[in-house]
């Protein structure tokens, strides 16, 4: 099962995969993973940092007695004479909010959504581990594939919801989604994940 290992030292809770089937509701619940955010961050404090240090050298250079830089005069001029409702004013505004609010999303959300968390254990609580959603999907099909009638499946994991499709070659199609059903839930519950989304299961006849 491929699972990792939540390297944040600051997180004191930790969660396991191993949970005995059959006894969803004794483990703790985790939340998702927080995700490091290391591209984000490099872009702001790179955009940063060149904007400090263009302006602590012109700085330095006008207490030094030369003129301030041309770049800084014009966006002073632009500033000072341009109103409030121009196009261009109006768009770098929208431009700041949109970014603002872009690192205020990245703030407040862990991010990681290809991870699922995993319950732990009530007698060992200090353990995390998360499976991956790729990794879950083809443990499911695995287990829809064992199906008798089904020739052929699809599933796609997602944080509420498994949607599952499937041929069917042989055998009643409702009988075959009742069991595919079945089959599915039990494997879901043995994947010990804290927040178990809700299955929908499609299937089609092929007479190909």
């Amino acid at each position: 099962m491929p699972l990792t290992k939540e390297p944040d030292p600051r997180e004191r809770d930790v969660f396991t995969a191993d949970l005995p089937p059959g006894e969803p509701d004794r483990g703790h619940r985790t939340h998702r993973k927080w995700s490091t955010r290391r591209i984000a961050a490099a872009l702001v404090a790179t955009a940063i940092l060149v904007a400090a240090v263009a302006a602590l050298v012109d700085v330095i250079a006008v207490r030094a007695g030369r003129p301030a830089a041309a770049w800084r005069r014009h966006l002073a001029d632009e500033l000072a004479t341009r109103p409030v409702d121009d196009v261009w004013m109006l768009t770098g505004a929208a431009v700041a909010a949109a970014v603002g609010v872009w690192l205020i999303v990245l703030a407040l959300t862990p991010g990681q959504r290809r991870w699922l968390p995993l319950r732990s254990p009530a007698d060992c609580p200090r353990l995390r581990a998360f499976l991956a959603r790729d990794g879950a999907a083809d443990l499911l099909r695995d287990a829809a594939m064992r199906v008798p009638g089904v020739g052929a499946a699809h599933v796609r994991v997602g944080r509420h919801r498994i949607k599952a499709r499937a041929d069917v070659r042989f055998r009643d199609p409702r009988r075959v989604k009742d069991d595919l059903t079945a089959v599915l839930d039990e494997e879901r519950d043995r994947l010990a994940l804290a927040r178990p989304p809700r299955i929908v299961v499609r299937v089609r006849q092929r007479t190909d």
